[in-house]
């Protein structure tokens, strides 16, 4: 163990609160053989009498010297480091412990803090991408630790790289949302809206509700009126379907940034979804965000809307900053025909 412990042969009645070093077998002929204690195993009280029916009267254990932390306490140590707000931690096994998703949300990991962590030699931290859904339950990452008794200091190393949490699951609030309808061939009945049932159902499947809806046409003044109503009358956001592009009819830029829209991004570097616009309408409770979605999201099943929706019903501000990042990784969510490893998309 390169100094960390010594190995010691010692009575099984002795035994109790000792490190196993090996794997202890239990074979039942005819059905079954595997261990009944794998090595790393401390030996309680109750398990001297399953020891003694396997054979086994004295045992080869660790011995450790000061200095030096158990797998499994020091996988339960720096799990309380690294664990956030809404995260479940298992039982260490093997110096291995797993965390899920106490509640469906957001992911969120510090890249940064979680790189400090795992340049601690002998120690791994490993999660799924930032800001991606979780469900409940759902694994989002783990915590190992490589030798079977690691030292304490470099467990002092990780708690003090871990200055704040480093993996969390943000819950999603339950918004408001106001949907301007805009186009004229769907406001004089030409054909019927399809852009309303696929953003009431994506809405639906993140816990919040369009609780207004409304058709505008193409006229600039028609939708920055329903705009400002929509929020006048508590809408927590306001989505215009539509009316994107660069195309004469298509108003809803104008018509966001007259209804007093603090343009944060018009376009991003995200294929489908280019022709996306972001803006904040200042309120006396605080920004209401206007998003202006291109038709792409009607018609894909991941687009611009589920990268950037999720980030604001999490609480996140979204900035011009952030929209410019999703370039790395955005160029289309044909995840069907994509292998690309670090899918923004979260597949």
């Amino acid at each position: 163990m390169s100094g960390q412990a010594a190995i010691k042969t010692i009575r099984v009645g002795d035994a109790v609160g000792s490190v196993i070093c090996h794997d202890i077998t239990r074979i039942v002929p005819g059905e079954s053989k595997g261990p009944v204690f794998r090595k790393g195993h401390v030996v309680r009280e109750e398990d001297i009498p399953v020891l003694l029916s396997v054979g086994k009267e004295h045992l080869y254990v660790f011995e450790p010297q000061p200095g030096y932390v158990h797998e499994d306490e020091a996988a339960q140590r720096i799990a309380a480091a690294v664990a956030g707000q809404n995260i479940s931690l298992g039982a260490p096994r093997e110096g291995r412990i797993n965390f899920s998703a106490a509640c469906r949300g957001l992911l969120r990991v510090d890249a940064a803090a979680l790189a400090r962590v795992n340049g601690v030699s002998e120690i791994t931290v490993a999660t799924l991408h930032s800001l991606q859904m979780a469900d409940a339950g759902q694994n989002v990452a783990g915590a190992h630790v490589v030798p079977l008794l690691i030292a304490e200091e470099k467990l002092c190393q990780v708690e003090t790289a871990a200055t704040g949490p480093i993996v969390e699951v943000l819950p999603l609030r339950v918004a408001r949302v106001g949907m301007v309808i805009t186009g004229s061939e769907i406001f004089h009945g030409r054909i019927r809206d399809g852009f309303g049932p696929v953003l009431r159902e994506k809405f639906a499947e993140l816990g919040s509700e369009i609780t207004e809806q409304t058709m505008a046409g193409d006229d600039v003044s028609t939708i920055s009126a329903a705009i400002d109503n929509f929020i006048r009358s508590g809408a927590d956001m306001v989505v215009v379907t539509g009316g994107m592009s660069v195309d004469p009819d298509d108003r809803s830029p104008a018509a966001i940034r007259a209804a007093g829209a603090r343009i944060v991004v018009y376009g991003a570097p995200v294929y489908p979804g280019a022709m996306f616009l972001f803006g904040l309408v200042a309120t006396p409770k605080g920004d209401v965000p206007v998003l202006g979605l291109p038709g792409c999201v009607m018609y894909h099943k991941t687009s611009i809307f589920d990268l950037v929706v999720p980030r604001l019903l999490a609480g996140l501000a979204v900035t011009a900053g952030d929209v410019a990042a999703l370039g790395h990784g955005g160029f289309c969510a044909q995840c069907a025909q994509c292998r690309y490893p670090v899918c923004p998309f979260g597949k």
